[in-house]
């Protein structure tokens, strides 16, 4: 069991050392990594970057109140202790993320998953193209030398992985419990429209979550194993919460989040910084030519055309305090296998030597998944919305040492535990939205999840 201290490292000592040994080794099934070695668990596998699978916690940072300068400072204490060299690509990182609110109470379905939490795996492979990389972090007293004796055991472990065969059926879903009826969906739109016609919201992005019981008890990484073959351009995550070990009858004693996401909120390498603006949504065609009506259509909305612009402007402003330079790419349509998006690139030179977490704080909420103007909005979702979003649509993602790092929103998510899962989805409200038209919406945002859980 890992401790861990509000807003500090756990571990054995403040001022203990992290030492990090890696080497590079043939490369290993993400499911057989993620069964081989102990929880907590992670996975992290983004367009462009190297997918990264870490097990156990050398080390757990978990922040309430001031919750990214809670986790910045005790991360700045950790990697202060550095005491080695690691290849580019192997380098040890912290994973995790943060509630949607900052008031966040981490209870069920949420068990395990605090305003702030952010873990350092004691074993971290990484695959980028046909190269592989065995990483073990260790914090406290360990000497370099037993450190290489846990490193060669890893790397035996890792060469002794069985076949992990082929990805698990999906458990089936037994029960379905919406926490919003379409009634209500249609009063919790009018009431915002309301807001919005008299001048006082822009926007505001209202959400509903959908609790399932499932056939047995869900196995997460086979769940992402099918989501990668459908969404393989998406961001997926998993990301295991505080807790204990699986129970003995396999109730399994930690929550565990994942998801498919399509928007990155943030990547910083240096100072160079990427993010975009995603928001505008439609169906796909049953035919080619239907799809690019439909394509068409999207990019001739003047609704969906607003929230999108209205979304890029907040990015761009955002980001602005920031930049030396930013710059807008031209506005396009995101196909995913169950709907297409309006996207927009921006990136951005930043003036000066900045941590990725103070670009999320910024960032954090977009209009996409909030609203404007966000201190109205997100009254306005307190007010509406009749469930807890904890770490939906929040940042999840990964920071090093040098402040780098990639983070997304988490939408086309769920969190699950044993035989429960429960899956959010939401759709900007915006002037002369139909609350029949958004309920569709939401509908087709919660099928990427649905259908890895579904026979």
């Amino acid at each position: 069991m890992e401790s861990s201290r509000s807003g500090r490292r756990s571990g054995p000592s403040p001022d203990a050392t992290l030492v990090t040994r890696s080497r590079a080794v043939d490369p290993a099934p993400v499911r057989a990594v993620l069964d081989a070695f102990d929880a907590p668990r992670t996975v992290w596998a983004a367009p462009g970057e190297p997918t990264v699978v870490g097990c156990g916690a050398a080390e757990t940072v978990v922040a309430d109140g001031d919750r990214f300068e809670a986790v910045r400072g005790a991360a700045d204490d950790l990697f202060a202790s550095f005491d080695g060299a690691a290849e580019p690509v192997a380098r040890p990182r912290l994973f995790g993320g943060f509630a949607f609110h900052d008031d966040h109470a981490a209870d069920a379905p949420w068990d395990g998953f605090p305003p702030g939490y952010f873990f350092l795996p004691r074993v971290q492979v990484v695959r980028d193209g046909e190269d592989c990389w065995l990483t073990v972090n260790a914090v406290g007293p360990d000497d370099p030398a037993s450190v290489e004796e846990r490193l060669d055991a890893a790397a035996e472990t890792l060469a002794d992985l069985p076949d992990p065969g082929p990805v698990a059926d999906p458990p089936g879903v037994v029960e379905r419990r919406p926490t919003t009826g379409r009634a209500e969906w249609r009063d919790q739109v009018g009431a915002a429209l309301a807001r919005i016609d008299a001048g006082d919201l822009t926007k505001v992005v209202l959400a509903q979550a959908m609790g399932t019981r499932l056939g047995a008890a869900l196995s997460v990484p086979d769940a992402l194993a099918r989501l990668r073959s459908r969404y393989p351009d998406c961001h997926r995550f998993l990301l295991d919460g505080v807790g204990e070990g699986p129970d003995a009858d396999g109730g399994g004693g930690r929550s565990t989040l994942f998801g498919a996401t399509p928007e990155r909120l943030a990547s910083l390498s240096g100072r160079r910084l990427e993010t975009e603006a995603l928001a505008g949504s439609t169906g796909r065609g049953d035919t080619p030519e239907e799809d690019e009506w439909l394509a068409t259509e999207l990019l001739e909305s003047g609704k969906d055309v607003r929230e999108h612009e209205i979304v890029t402007d907040a990015v761009r402003d955002q980001i602005a305090p920031f930049a030396a330079s930013v710059r807008t790419g031209a506005r396009g349509v995101r196909k995913l296998d169950t709907v297409q998006h309006l996207r927009t690139p921006v990136s951005a030179e930043l003036a000066d030597a900045t941590h990725v977490l103070d670009v999320i704080e910024a960032l954090h909420p977009t209009p996409a998944v909030g609203g404007l103007p966000p201190t109205l909005a997100l009254e306005t979702i307190r007010e509406t919305e009749t469930f807890d979003r904890g770490w939906y649509a929040a940042p999840v993602g990964w920071f090093d040492a040098a402040g780098d790092g990639t983070f997304a929103v988490a939408i086309r998510s769920a969190v699950a535990r044993g035989d429960r899962a429960t899956l959010f989805a939401g759709a900007g409200i915006v002037a002369d939205s139909d609350p029949d038209r958004e309920w569709d919406e939401i509908q087709l945002k919660y099928r990427p999840v649905l259908d890895a859980l579904e026979r």
